[in-house]
């Protein structure tokens, strides 16, 4: 299970009109550094850019998990974003993204915070989990299915 403080309601976004993976991004590392004094939007959309200039975090299918390093956090923030319609991420199958999971993690990762980036791929990988995400149109509802998701260990 993820921890229950991963992702709150303020680090979802629904049904958005976003036109690039640059966009993308930015709104994420918005969406990143709500309620934290200590880390900016422009530094967290700094280091997932550098993340993807590494290898794309599309990880096909229409998911991106985009996920970075940062020396100031002690732990793991993640954000969650639905899109109105799929952008080029270059994802791995090529296809368009519409969901995105943004993760961010200390910079001295431990073994656990490794573990909720593969809690989240093994999410990503279950189609119905997919379809929910793609259709729900809440918040709520949207931070049920992260918070109550159980996965074998």
């Amino acid at each position: 299970m993820l921890p229950i403080d991963l992702i709150t309601l303020e680090r979802i976004e629904l049904r958005l009109k976003i036109a690039s993976k640059k966009s993308l991004l930015q709104k994420l590392g918005k969406l990143l550094t709500i309620g934290s004094t200590n880390l900016s939007p422009d530094l967290v959309f700094d280091q997932l850019l550098a993340r993807e200039r590494l290898g794309s975090t599309g990880l096909g299918r229409g998911i991106a998990l985009p996920h970075t390093r940062i020396k100031s956090l002690d732990c793991a923030i993640g954000a969650f974003v639905q899109l109105q319609k799929g952008i080029a991420f270059d994802a791995i199958d090529n296809l368009p993204v519409d969901i995105a999971f943004a993760l961010l993690v200390p910079q001295n990762a431990t073994a656990a915070h490794l573990q909720i980036l593969a809690k989240l791929a093994s999410i990503f990988e279950n189609i119905e989990i997919c379809d929910q995400l793609r259709n729900i149109e809440t918040k709520e509802h949207i931070l049920a299915v992260f918070q109550n998701t159980r996965l074998p260990n």
